[in-house]
């Protein structure tokens, strides 16, 4: 039996698409799963954009997901190869020299008038000659289908006779895209092909171009479901968060995103979506994955991601968060460390829930502080913990002491008639949310002299 071969083959763009991701991390899934070859093929074959740096993004963002291969080639030194097989195909018929430019086709398109858009195969004939401005062009066959056998979509035909003779050199000399993916996937015996149902219409060009190389059967294909935004559109650049490093510099952890985009068309059947990568692996089937587009949640990657750092040891927490704190907040989380990390949905947020320590209050929300200020035993309960607080010897300010301070003022002024609640107003005064971490040890944190301001200032906010 074959050992499947499986690649990913990005362009050298300056970042890695979270759709490319997926398509990555789907082939290096398989490959892991069946004991195959993981090859990176960079598709460089645009050599004016596919600098070291271009290239190094790749392998970065990679590297972070936790994706390794097995194996990497770059088109770029296979240019002899890729010329080989067009002037092959040029020497048998199968291609042609075509020296019509768009604007030329254009031209022709709109004088017929029928709406037609691509080439019409006007330089065919012509025998026209290798020069400036001249490109090649693969000579499609005029009837029959170009089909395969999709492990996702099922079965998928094009007629023959609307598939455009389509260009594989450049007028430059540099090889097109698709003769180096033909050439490629034979020559390195690749088994599968899983990437975006963005490419399926590029699919007949390769076989096509496969078969005049000589192949006699075709790798498995794997068009994996376009990834959609809350409009239910593709991701684009130009409206959504699509690169990698983007969700790494925000403090999403590697773990996470993994396991996350491992959702975004694929499932397995006891509905469990985070598991450790080793159990994904075991799991992992191509022939399971959804054709249905897949809505990339941000809110649901952020709940994944707080999954994954709740179950982070302590001390490695607050070595990650180092690159998104100043040095007063990475001291003011460390004694609540646990309660930042159990709340924490992205490292750069670990800072926020300890701002009104290291800083200034936040400034209320007026409807919270009208509901939560405005009942009529909050200036007591205001005055209580400022006096019960006072009186603490400085040995005593402890976070025990804090709680019993707060939540004994509610206890002593409760009556059968109502329940004072003491937190929430001191809450307020101290942090200016209505929510947060619980209170106790941050208030030793921030001192005797600025928990009592914080407390009079806002017993002084009552009366103004």
């Amino acid at each position: 039996m074959t050992t499947p071969r499986l690649r990913f083959s990005p362009a050298p763009t300056g970042y890695l698409h979270v759709g490319s991701a997926r398509s990555a991390l789907f082939n290096w899934l398989y490959a892991r799963r069946v004991g195959g070859t993981f090859v990176l093929r960079i598709e460089d074959t645009d050599v004016d954009r596919s600098t070291p740096e271009l290239i190094g993004a790749i392998h970065d963002s990679l590297g972070w997901l936790g994706i390794d291969w097995d194996e990497e080639y770059r088109q770029s030194d296979r240019f002899d190869a890729y010329r080989a097989a067009a002037a092959d195909m040029l020497e048998r018929g199968l291609a042609y020299h075509c020296d019509c430019s768009q604007d030329d086709v254009k031209a022709r398109n709109d004088a017929r008038g029928d709406g037609s858009s691509g080439y019409d195969g006007h330089c065919r004939e012509r025998g026209v000659q290798p020069g400036d401005g001249v490109v090649v062009r693969f000579r499609t066959p005029d009837e029959g289908v170009t089909g395969w056998d999709d492990l996702i979509r099922g079965r998928v035909e094009f007629d023959n006779a609307v598939l455009e003779d389509f260009v594989i050199v450049r007028s430059t000399g540099v090889p097109m895209f698709h003769v180096a993916n033909a050439w490629d996937d034979l020559d390195m015996g690749i088994t599968h092909v899983v990437r975006g149902e963005d490419l399926v219409n590029t699919t007949p060009r390769v076989l096509l171009l496969r078969q005049a190389m000589g192949a006699t059967d075709q790798p498995m294909y794997a068009h994996l479901p376009l990834i959609v935004n809350e409009q239910r559109k593709k991701l684009s650049k130009r409206r959504d968060d699509v690169s990698v490093g983007d969700y790494r510099e925000r403090g999403f952890l590697p773990e996470a995103m993994r396991n996350y985009l491992v959702t975004l068309g694929w499932g397995d059947p006891d509905g469990q979506e985070i598991r450790p990568i080793d159990e994904i692996i075991e799991r992992f089937d191509l022939a399971a994955i959804n054709k249905a587009p897949a809505f990339f949640d941000v809110a649901k990657l952020e709940s994944f991601n707080a999954e994954y750092i709740r179950a982070l040891d302590d001390d490695v927490f607050l070595e990650l968060i180092r690159p998104y704190v100043s040095a007063e907040a990475h001291a003011a989380i460390v004694p609540v460390v646990a309660d930042v990390k159990d709340r924490c949905k992205r490292l750069d947020g670990a800072a926020e829930f300890v701002d009104w320590v290291v800083g200034p209050p936040a400034e209320p929300v007026e409807k919270d502080w009208k509901k939560h200020m405005g009942r009529a035993e909050v200036p007591e309960v205001l005055d209580a913990v400022v006096a019960d607080l006072e009186a603490l010897d400085d040995d005593a300010w402890t976070a025990e002491q804090m709680e019993a301070v707060v939540m004994g003022v509610g206890a002593r002024l409760s009556t059968e008639d109502r329940t004072v609640r003491s937190q929430m107003p001191v809450r307020l005064a101290l942090t200016g949310q209505r929510s947060g971490l619980p209170l106790w040890t941050p208030m030793v944190v921030l001192g005797r002299d600025a928990v009592l301001d914080r407390l009079r200032d806002a017993r002084a906010r009552l009366d103004a």
